[in-house]
């Protein structure tokens, strides 16, 4: 039987990233996907994902102030270039169920600097909006994009520089926890590993279901639409930012990104189907709604150009797990919740941490199994 000291299970960002990181510490480790890599079957596919520290949880910023510095360094290793920074507002009406000073204690709390704008001061500074009195606006200088698909093969790819075995098209069929490890158990054949990460999102309690170590998750299609403005160069990221807007229903976008079109969507979107049932075919629904939207709030938004699905597989209260097992400490899960791309690096190298070092430079109690 083929040994490793790690075994990394699903090879989309979070996994790709943890497989560079550990190839990066120089154990001897291998990373399975049981689709082709680059697939579109997960939520790692398509080109831009918003990156920031704005979020209204302190243990959230201080994770992507560690995500900040891991794009940087990784980009400084590898000569990719993979962030763009545009600046971005997050709008959160008043009578909702979010909250700006929450947004503007947590950013506080770890030094990011923002601001804190009305309707009027974001008029000024992007007439593309249209905003009604009610909204507070939380402003951060560097929030921006990066790259989803050329990110996951960088990762991939660096990986496999520093000596990562990677196999694509190989389904991991169950793990089996034994003294001193875990047994990963493919068609292929199997093979014995010190630590197993599980970096598998929909598909994760497939293997945790046989150990009695089932996670809540929640799974749906969502979708993203391109829009086509008459005037694109109005929508260049140096004229407009990435923003996301908080309330009941959320939704998010982003300025004009490798081709004159900008993208958006609703977050959580609640059309939910297991991976088995997904059928890859965009809800007319859901672009009606979101059309709606743009027509309000973005009114140049112009017409819809095409709409892409993805998955999300949701913890309770959108809680990330990075943690090993308790019953099992071999095993380590890492699920994100639909918002993690931007955190990649951060926590690829945390898992790597974890599964060399026994414990890391970051604060991840939030994120214990149990704890979503």
């Amino acid at each position: 039987m083929e040994t490793f000291d790690v075994a990394v299970v699903g090879l989309g960002a979070l996994g790709s990233a943890a497989a560079y990181y550990l190839a990066r510490k120089d154990v001897k480790v291998v990373g399975f996907e049981q689709f082709e890599l680059g697939h579109v079957r997960g939520a790692s596919h398509d080109t831009s994902r918003i990156i920031r520290t704005s979020y209204g949880s302190e243990p959230y910023v201080r994770l992507a102030q560690s995500a900040y510095r891991d794009w940087a360094a990784f980009e400084e290793a590898t000569g990719e270039r993979l962030v763009t920074v545009t600046g971005g507002v997050v709008f959160i009406p008043k009578h909702g169920p979010y909250s700006a000073a929450d947004f503007a204690t947590s950013l506080t709390a770890a030094g990011v600097p923002f601001e804190m704008l009305t309707p009027e001061q974001v008029s000024q500074r992007w007439p593309q909006f249209r905003l009604s009195e009610d909204v507070e606006t939380v402003y951060t200088a560097d929030s921006g994009i990066v790259h989803a698909a050329r990110s996951v093969a960088a990762f991939q790819m660096h990986a496999r520089v520093h000596g990562a075995t990677l196999r694509d098209r190989t389904p991991v069929k169950k793990i089996t926890p034994v003294d001193g490890g875990v047994i990963v158990h493919t068609d292929s054949g199997d093979v014995r590993a010190g630590k197993v990460i599980l970096a598998a999102d929909a598909w994760t309690n497939e293997l945790l279901e046989p150990l009695g170590a089932q996670i809540p998750l929640v799974t749906m299609q969502e979708q993203v639409t391109y829009f086509s403005p008459v005037d694109p160069d109005a929508f260049g990221r140096e004229r407009f930012p990435v923003w996301i807007w908080e309330d009941e229903e959320c939704f998010y976008g982003f300025p004009t990104y490798g081709e004159p079109t900008i993208k958006a969507a609703r977050d959580l979107s609640e059309n939910v189907m297991s991976p088995q049932e997904r059928t890859f075919v965009p809800s007319a629904g859901l672009l009606e709604e979101l059309g709606g939207f743009m027509s309000a709030k973005i009114p140049g938004s112009g017409d819809v150009l095409r709409t892409v699905t993805c998955q999300y597989a949701i913890t309770p209260d959108r809680n990330f797990v990075i943690s090993p097992l308790e019953q099992y400490p071999d095993v380590l899960v890492a699920l994100g919740a639909g918002h993690a791309f931007k955190f990649a690096p951060a926590i690829g190298r945390v898992l790597a941490e974890l599964a060399v070092d026994g414990k890391t430079t970051d604060d991840i109690s939030t994120f214990a199994v149990g704890a979503a």
